[in-house]
C-alpha cells in the first residue's frame, strides 16, 4: 500500500515512524455497512467487501472522477485498500472489511480507500502542506475514512499531480 513516490514515501516514512515509535492504535474500524457522514444520502448504504468494488462508479461520479478515470482508480482503489473504506496503512481485514489486525506499522497515516498520506491531510507537514486539509479543511486521519470523502482527497490529488502519488505506471 504504498502511494507516494520517492521523496514523498521517505517524508511519509519519517512521519509515519515517529507514530509508530508510541504506543499502537486501537483497531476501531468503522462499521462493514457504510453510513457515515458523505454517504448518507445514498439510497441503499454501500455494503463493503474486500475485492469488491461494484459500488465505485456512482461514488467516485459523485466525488468528482471522470468515467474515463474509472479503470485506473478502481485499480489503485484495489492495490491500496482493496476496496476496504475503513482502513489504515497496515491493516489487514476480512472479507467483510473488518479490521482484524496490524500487519505493519510504518504506514498508519495512510487512510481509506484510497490511502491518501499523511503528507496530504497533515496540515504541518513539511511536503505539501496539508494540501488536503487546507483545501478541503479535512485535517485528520478519521474524516479520510469515509468512502466519499477520500474520493474527493483522491481527486483533489489527481487534480494537482495526475497518477504520481499513487505510483502506478
Amino acid at each position: 500500500m504504498r502511494c507516494c513516490i520517492a521523496p514523498l514515501l521517505l517524508a511519509g516514512l519519517m512521519v509515519t515512524q515517529a507514530k509508530a515509535a508510541g504506543a499502537p492504535e486501537p483497531l476501531n474500524s468503522p462499521a462493514p455497512v457504510w453510513t457515515r457522514a458523505d454517504v448518507r444520502s445514498l439510497k441503499t448504504p454501500i455494503q463493503f467487501r474486500h475485492g469488491d468494488t461494484s459500488w465505485l462508479r456512482g461514488l467516485a461520479l459523485q466525488a468528482g472522477w471522470k468515467e474515463s478515470q474509472l479503470k485506473k482508480l478502481r485499480y489503485i482503489i484495489l492495490r491500496e485498500s482493496g476496496g476496504c473504506p475503513n482502513v489504515r496503512g497496515g491493516d489487514k481485514v476480512d472479507k467483510n472489511c473488518k479490521v482484524t489486525g496490524v500487519s505493519e506499522w510504518n504506514h498508519r497515516s495512510d487512510t481509506g480507500l484510497m490511502q491518501i498520506n499523511g503528507v496530504h491531510w497533515k496540515q504541518d507537514h513539511a511536503q505539501y502542506h496539508g494540501l488536503v486539509c487546507k483545501r478541503m479543511k479535512v485535517c485528520d486521519q478519521d474524516k479520510l475514512l469515509d468512502p466519499l470523502t477520500n474520493l474527493k482527497a483522491g481527486r483533489l490529488l489527481f487534480e494537482v499531480a495526475g497518477w504520481s502519488p499513487w505510483f502506478t505506471n
